[in-house]
């Protein structure tokens, strides 16, 4: 086997191009490491992972039209040998249970230094789980002190978690059928039951609660 096809085949994916001109600028130093595509919002990184179907993908969590963890869960279910690596500057401890309900094998922040990032792909791609240590501790000392109970993000599924990103963005029932291609009705029961299971009965609320769990950023959502 050659030098070319040893190295770990990596997709960058962020919304922020400052962001993955600085990934890649860092991967590339990488002798081991081989760039093969970018994506810049999460549609675009899923159709590029089915596509290219590199060894891992480096996922931000907050993107537009497919949040990170919505990519996660479909990359899952079609391509389950391609490892998600979820890349992102939240380093709110409830993260690392919805990151991993979705099936994501780590998770570095992107404070991370190049060495930490470097050291999570190669375990990632050996079949094993990385997640930066302040981050795993910090959740577990929650999961304890909780007595085992989990927040109530953890109870959506991810085409709820989807719905719930849109209606943070402001779009209405019959924009977020289109975008995913389902029925209007479908979309009310959907919110229906978020609103229940969230314990939040308007989209302001919804909105505020995907703000503050980093699901969409404050330029996206619409807060009145």
């Amino acid at each position: 086997m050659s030098a070319t096809k040893q190295k770990i085949r990596i997709l960058v994916a962020d919304d922020h191009p400052v962001v993955r001109k600085g990934l890649q600028s860092c991967l590339i130093r990488q002798e081991c490491l081989k760039l093969v595509g970018e994506a810049a919002d999460g549609e675009e990184a899923l159709q590029k992972a089915l596509s290219l179907l590199p060894d891992v993908v480096l996922l931000d969590i907050s993107m537009p039209r497919r949040d990170g963890l919505a990519v996660t869960a479909a990359l899952r279910k079609d391509a389950p040998q391609i490892k998600v690596l979820i890349l992102s500057m939240h380093s709110n401890k409830e993260y690392l249970f919805r990151i991993i309900q979705a099936g994501a094998h780590g998770y570095v922040s992107k404070g991370a230094s190049p060495e930490e990032l470097l050291h999570a792909i190669q375990s990632v791609h050996r079949g094993e789980t990385f997640f930066s240590p302040e981050i795993a501790q910090a959740a577990l000392n929650q999961l304890v002190n909780n007595g085992g109970k989990k927040e109530p993000f953890a109870q959506l599924t991810g085409r709820e978690r989807e719905v719930l990103v849109l209606i943070a963005q402001g779009r209405s029932n019959k924009e977020i059928a289109s975008q995913l291609g389902i029925g209007v009705r479908t979309i009310e029961t959907h919110r229906e039951r978020i609103m229940r299971r969230l314990d939040i009965h308007s989209v302001a609320g919804l909105t505020k609660f995907a703000i503050a769990n980093g699901l969409v950023s404050l330029e996206d959502g619409q807060v009145p």
